[in-house]
């Protein structure tokens, strides 16, 4: 119970970090501007979520293909919730909003099953869980 609490209470104070603008009040009356609001909020915080894990997915796979050992026990206490990047009053460069991003890979070559409890992947012959 404690552990979901708090897991809900970290993207709460990051969904607050990423829509700073004031202070999470909603200045209109209007339900459906609060609405526009709210889920705004929600599309950013999740879009910056996804960001993050693409960063750290991005470093892993460098940190795999340096020969590191990576153990999914430390991955698994690795929070997206990461707001040092994230420039609130800067200035922002838009030149890049119409590339096309290549084609998002989840897989990361670390055996996870330990952490489900499952019994590790059998070998396919060549070094790799099948």
């Amino acid at each position: 119970m404690t552990a979901a609490t708090n897991k809900v209470e970290s993207f709460n104070r990051f969904s607050q970090r990423v829509g700073f603008g004031n202070q999470g009040v909603l200045a209109d009356n209007d339900p459906i501007e609060q609405e526009k609001a709210m889920k705004f909020n929600a599309l950013l915080t999740n879009a910056v979520i996804f960001h993050n894990a693409l960063d750290i997915a991005e470093i892993v796979r460098q940190l795999l293909e340096e020969d590191w050992d990576i153990d999914p026990e430390d991955l698994a206490h690795i929070s997206p919730y990461l707001t040092e990047h994230i420039r609130r009053f800067g200035e922002y460069s838009t030149h890049e909003l119409g590339l096309q991003p290549e084609a998002y890979d989840p897989h990361l070559d670390v055996d996870f099953s330990p952490l489900r409890g499952d019994d590790p992947p059998a070998p396919d012959g060549y070094g790799q869980a099948a």
